[in-house]
């Protein structure tokens, strides 16, 4: 099993270009499921996740085809076979977004419960109920969700929850309905615009992807499309943070600062000076860091996906964090792993109490999600000596070429196994 090893002290410095966003890319690939012409995407990020959901859809009848660079050609001629089997889905949540359009083409599916990161429940039952809503008839045995429906049909749907895949699913679902969908309560990702700017693309009739409202006026047919897909905003913030961390001096292009106002805004308090581009942004740390309080919320609030990050600069600030975490429960593993390095942090419930140390010091750590495993690059890239992180897997799911963009950066770092 592939670990990673960092050598720490030295300020990141330099221009990265960011990858397109694994959480964008996911449910826009699902979409070629919803037309017999082709999808072209733009962008595709090289990440485990991606990887998977390609040979998903390959099980399922897509033709694919990998075009030079980050393109994608998806193709789905013929009717697919509407199953997404368990040993393809157990370690990917996203695989749930095949359900919607599998049903509003074939009819029927039979889709996996899936698997992921161990952050908390995730459950799927907006997503089945919002299916029921449109006709569908759900049973869910054996750790399958199994569905049917000869035509989908408009219905109003009130998510209980904001819910980034559950609004996506519903969504793709509602295009070939017939009728109007107006789902209420609907996440305001960026990720889920940028599906929506996909589908309308591809013929659908999407209104106000964005806000909570959003209405989709059903269509008999998709045709093919051409999309780029946008920049990972997480990945983006991630490489902001470590060069805040670091005392460094950092420039990522491909990018755009407007999906990421709210972790911007914490870097500038924390005492970074940002400059945003059209499509870039610079950062370079000035003096030391000064603590800052999150608190996890739908966008456009701050993402529970950069929480870990916070975490980990938070650990060498001045002064002392309250970290609230609202989106998922078991969201604060890597505080364990950041202990280790000697950061002084305390957890009760839903809350983490940071307290600013002089020095991380490197050690062994074990990555325990996605996120949890950048927090802890982060930790290793400021403590004093080596640190060896366990597990990366987590980290080849949604970071693209890890270690050799910050080896870009100047970071001493290496996959060993």
């Amino acid at each position: 099993m592939d670990k990673l090893l960092i050598e720490g002290g030295v300020p990141l410095a330099g221009e990265l270009a960011i990858s397109g966003a694994k959480n964008a890319a996911l449910p826009l690939m699902c979409a070629a499921l919803l037309t017999r012409e082709p999808l072209r995407l733009a962008n595709v990020p090289h990440l485990k996740d991606v990887a998977t959901m390609l040979q998903l859809l390959g099980r399922m009848g897509v033709a694919v085809t990998i075009e030079e660079s980050d393109g994608v050609l998806l193709h789905c001629a013929g009717d697919p076979l509407p199953e997404a089997p368990y040993e393809l889905v157990r370690t990917m949540r996203a695989s749930i977004l095949t359900l919607g359009p599998l049903l509003a083409r074939c009819g029927h599916a039979r889709v996996s419960l899936p698997g992921g990161c161990a952050i908390g429940a995730r459950p799927v039952d907006i997503h089945i109920r919002g299916l029921q809503a449109m006709g569908a008839d759900i049973r869910v045995e054996h750790g399958y969700v199994e569905a049917r429906a000869e035509r989908l049909h408009g219905a109003k749907i009130v998510c209980d929850l904001v819910t980034v895949t559950g609004t996506e699913n519903l969504m793709m679902a509602a295009t070939l309905a017939e009728g109007t969908t107006v789902i209420e309560n609907a996440a305001r990702e960026p990720e889920v615009t940028d599906l929506a700017e996909c589908l309308n693309a591809m013929g659908a009739r999407i209104a106000g992807a964005g806000t909570d409202i959003v209405t989709v006026e059903g269509v008999a047919r998709l045709h093919g499309a051409r999309h780029g897909i946008m920049p990972d905003r997480i990945e983006t913030g991630t490489y902001l943070v470590a060069a805040a961390a670091t005392g460094g001096h950092v420039r990522l292009t491909r990018t755009r600062a407007d999906i990421l106002d709210a972790a911007i805004e914490k870097l500038r308090e924390a005492g970074a000076d940002i400059r945003v581009e059209a499509d870039a942004i610079e950062l370079q740390a000035r003096g030391p860091l000064q603590a800052v309080g999150v608190h996890t919320a739908p966008y456009p609030a701050f993402p529970t996906d950069m929480q870990a990050q916070f975490m980990a600069l938070n650990c060498i600030a001045r002064g002392t964090a309250v970290i609230t975490e609202t989106i998922f429960e078991n969201r604060f593993m890597h505080a364990v792993e950041l202990k280790r390095l000697g950061a002084d942090i305390d957890i009760a419930g839903a809350t983490a109490v940071v307290r600013g140390v002089a020095a991380l010091d490197g050690a062994t750590v074990m990555a325990t999600d996605l996120r949890a495993s950048a927090s802890l690059v982060i930790a290793g890239l400021v403590a004093r000596g080596e640190t060896l992180i366990d597990r990366i897997y987590h980290l080849d799911r949604g970071y693209e070429r890890l270690e050799e963009k910050l080896s870009r950066l100047g970071a001493r770092v290496r996959r060993v196994r």
